[in-house]
């Protein structure tokens, strides 16, 4: 089976068009569409109405804690990650699936960087440049994105790994820390488009939380795995 998580708040604008182009896209494969939603609008009702399972964490506890809950409750083989407004290609995530569900990979991380996007402002672009120079220089990982909102996971995998939900920019530890650990990922190149609705991006919090994800993760550069990657559990 094949799970696609989203997390959502207040995203009534953006929920039914997306749900409704994976349906279109997803057609007769084995999948679900889950959705953990803190939304004080009609996105719930919505998303359930079109055949999404909804979890419900209200009130808020952040955007890592949602996350790892949407990947937690996730029942597929493989997690399919995106974001309810729009901005991801859903036609690629068969793509993406069928790359970790074939054997090739353990994660596959769907970069928006291989130029500037036209829906990304500049700051932002810079930013995500800066983040993924400072992870190549310290951690050895060539990825170009650390924080996009789209990527295969192999579920057996995230059970294996131990993540810190506190706090935003959990998807820089999602992605270099099965890195570190031996996982083997996978980079792709996707189209990003401008978002429906409106962003809930905290910069400066997102900023500060990357470089101290990033920094905590530099003493496992210096460890190997204890045992092999499908074995092997860390906690940083």
């Amino acid at each position: 089976m094949i799970s696609v998580a989203m997390i959502t708040m207040n995203e009534e604008k953006a929920v039914e068009k997306v749900i409704r182009d994976l349906r279109v896209v997803m057609e007769g494969l084995d999948y679900e569409i889950l959705i953990v939603d803190s939304s004080k609008d009609n996105t719930p009702v919505l998303a359930a109405s079109l055949g999404a399972r909804v979890v419900r964490q209200f009130p808020p506890k952040g955007y890592g804690r949602a996350m790892a809950r949407a990947l937690e409750e996730s029942r597929g083989d493989v997690v399919i990650t995106l974001d309810c407004d729009d901005t991801y290609p859903a036609e690629r995530i068969p793509e993406l699936a069928q790359m970790v569900l074939s054997g090739g990979c353990d994660q596959v991380n769907a970069s928006r960087l291989g130029s500037k996007p036209d829906a990304m402002p500049m700051a932002n672009y810079l930013a995500n440049w800066l983040f993924s120079f400072l992870a190549r220089i310290l951690l050895g990982a060539k990825f170009t994105d650390l924080h996009s909102g789209m990527r295969a996971y192999r579920k057996a995998m995230l059970r294996q790994v131990e993540f810190d939900p506190s706090g935003p920019a959990l998807p820089v530890d999602l992605l270099l820390k099965p890195y570190l650990m031996g996982y083997r990922i996978q980079e792709v190149f996707i189209e990003y488009r401008d978002r429906i609705g409106d962003t809930t991006l905290q910069k400066w919090s997102s900023t500060w939380w990357t470089f101290k994800r990033i920094f905590r993760l530099f003493p496992l550069v210096f460890r190997k795995p204890a045992a092999k990657p499908s074995e092997a559990k860390w906690t940083a």
